[in-house]
């Protein structure tokens, strides 16, 4: 099929010949080109994009994964949106598998919601859609003031423990804290398996820092309301670590969105061996596994980590064999064939639930 002919075409983003593998991936499957596109990086550090073709009347589908260089990727995105948007581009769809800055999606002390900068920077460079995979807090769609294509990545993901892992049916999935009980549970019922949850003062979560309720900080000499009394919010104490299900003798497989600093996975992986799993397996979309997580996933119980290639990892691969990916494109191109075509989405989220 020839993409330009039929009125839309696929651009990558990346300056760096690794991010672009995803990209070439998913044209294979459509059966087109990637556009003709310069995007590089000046002595100066600036970023510079040149589209050498004819975009006019077009749909536009921009392709970016991001990798360590954070900013720089986001800059590639809003330029070439730009440059697209400036060029007469019909509609500019973002293929976003990893959105940057998802974590910071909730008001912190004296901080700011990046995320929702970020969302209203996409829509001011030209982007009219987005296409991304498992956002970190779904809420996050409401940032957007255009659609947004949260696609699920737990299929491809449950197909590897079916098909992959020998015995799984003798497995119990783990969240390796309470925030992530639903997700654990998500997989738990689609496998018939067992859920087990790691609860206790090892743990912290994002719901533990300070979100600006403890602003301003208390100062002396402050004059209060003589009759105002507020009631004080008692601290909170964690229980001692404990696991919460039955572990022992089993496959424990912990499940979660996003492996960036993999302590607290090392961690959960020490407790579930200390509790009799004698194999264990930690499963995420996203595998950022940033600074030494090869090598800590490489000393650590754990046994396979298994992440789809949203975010380029092959470096982390070579240094640590335990990591395994999974190829998540067919789903990416279909819904590009479909949003291009005025298809529904719908046959995308089958069977997908609100806590899914």
């Amino acid at each position: 099929m020839n993409a330009a002919r039929s009125g839309y075409r696929v651009f990558s983003a990346n300056s760096t010949a690794a991010c672009t593998e995803l990209a070439k991936k998913i044209t294979e499957r459509l059966g087109a080109e990637l556009g003709k596109s310069v995007v590089y990086q000046e002595t100066n550090g600036e970023t510079r994009v040149e589209i050498k073709e004819s975009v006019r009347g077009q749909d536009i589908f921009i392709i970016q994964t991001i990798p360590r260089d954070v900013n720089t990727a986001v800059m590639e995105l809003l330029i070439m949106a730009y440059a697209l948007k400036t060029s007469c581009a019909k509609n500019i769809i973002g293929v976003i598998p990893y959105f940057p800055y998802s974590k910071q999606s909730k008001m912190r002390k004296r901080g700011s919601i990046v995320c929702k900068l970020l969302a209203s920077m996409l829509a001011k460079a030209g982007l009219t859609h987005i296409i991304t995979m498992d956002l970190h807090q779904k809420e996050i769609q409401g940032f957007f003031s255009f659609p947004v294509d949260n696609l699920r990545a737990s299929p491809f993901l449950l197909q590897y423990i079916q098909e992959e892992i020998p015995n799984y049916r003798n497995a119990v999935i783990v969240a390796k804290s309470p925030d992530a009980a639903k997700r654990a549970q998500s997989y738990a019922e689609r496998l018939r398996l067992g859920l087990a949850v790691i609860h206790g003062e090892a743990q912290c979560t994002e719901q533990d820092m300070d979100d600006g309720r403890h602003s301003p900080p208390t100062v002396k000499n402050t004059t209060v309301h003589s009759g105002l009394e507020l009631p004080l919010m008692m601290a909170k104490e964690k229980p001692p670590i404990t696991v919460v299900g039955d572990v022992g003798g089993r496959i424990a497989i912990i499940v979660d969105d996003i492996i960036d600093d993999v302590e607290s996975f090392v961690a959960a992986a020490d407790i579930l061996k200390e509790r009799g799993a004698y194999k264990i397996f930690v499963m995420a979309t996203h595998g950022l596994l940033s600074a030494d997580a090869p090598r800590l996933i490489e000393e650590s119980a754990v046994d396979e980590v298994v992440v789809t290639n949203t975010v380029p990892h092959e470096v982390q691969k070579l240094q640590c064999p335990k990591i395994k990916t999974v190829d998540i494109s067919l789903i990416l191109s279909e819904a590009i064939r479909r949003i291009h075509n005025g298809e529904s989405m719908a046959y995308l989220f089958r069977n997908i639930t609100v806590d899914d």
